[in-house]
């Protein structure tokens, strides 16, 4: 049973790991044993995520890799199994919205620019998409792997100000029910494919839409807050545990799931 949650010597992918999201499941896991394989888009993310492991006694590599080049991924992937043997566990954290995408309160859904729209879907779809191809195929050739995606709150009803991202991660949605069915019914019980769904954090992209100059509450934070039963944002840290969940062997009978972690958020009706 003390095994049951292990990763030890797992091969993980993280994509985006020079991301506040990424870097923090990518520490996590390697002080859990993983061998973390960073990517990002930029070098000095990918360097910095690999040292800042290191220097904590884990162990990381790293590769540059856009998630929207399959030929970029293709190569990636056969770098790390040239490597490293395998790849066990991927989890897609590139992504994120575009605030051209973002209206404001001013605005209406006509006033958003389509190559934005285009940006953010291609971006968060895609960019989920491609690495699940490129590194899912890995998976099926050697029948087992974990490939964990990212969802939003956004899918669980209509949030105002962010159509096109809440597309976006609807698509992701239905594309890990898609790809968990197509890889167990194709290659076997051993290859999962879930998502989390993060309920509301304060982060970089969205600090100044949910928290003012001052350090208060925006209205839109009070109206987040009021329908959260736990009452509070989330810590980006408590991402870890279920991301370890499903990496490990405890969650081997789930798959095509959509788990939120968002206290409550996506349970609660506002009455």
């Amino acid at each position: 049973m003390d095994n049951l949650f292990s990763i030890k010597d797992k091969v993980t992918v993280i994509t985006g790991a020079g991301g506040v999201l990424g870097g923090s499941i990518a520490r996590s896991l390697a002080q859990s044993g993983a061998k973390i394989i960073a990517l990002d888009i930029r070098e000095e993310n990918v360097n910095r995520c690999v040292e800042e492991i290191k220097n904590s006694g884990g162990r990381a590599d790293g590769f540059i890799c856009n998630v929207l080049d399959i030929n970029s991924l293709n190569e990636t992937a056969g770098k790390i199994v040239e490597k490293w043997k395998t790849i066990d566990i991927l989890i897609n954290c590139a992504g994120g919205n575009v605030a051209g995408a973002t209206l404001d309160s001013s605005q209406t859904v006509f006033d958003m620019q389509i190559e934005d729209w285009n940006k953010v879907v291609n971006l968060n779809q895609n960019g989920t998409v491609f690495p699940c191809l490129a590194f899912g195929k890995v998976m099926s050739q050697q029948k087992k792997g974990s490939i964990i995606n990212i969802s939003s709150m956004a899918t669980y009803s209509a949030l105002t100000r962010v159509p096109g991202y809440s597309v976006a991660k609807s698509g992701v949605n239905i594309f890990t029910k898609w790809l968990a069915t197509e890889m167990a019914q194709k290659f076997g019980e051993g290859i999962r494919v879930n998502a989390i769904a993060p309920g509301f954090f304060i982060g970089d992209q969205n600090r100044a839409m949910l928290i003012n100059p001052d350090g208060s509450l925006t209205e839109r934070s009070q109206k987040i807050i009021s329908k959260t039963p736990m009452r509070r944002f989330g810590n980006i840290m408590e991402l870890n545990g279920i991301i370890q969940f499903l990496s490990s062997d405890a969650s081997s009978f789930v798959t095509g799931a959509i788990i939120p972690v968002d206290g409550g958020f996506s349970a609660f009706s506002g009455v």
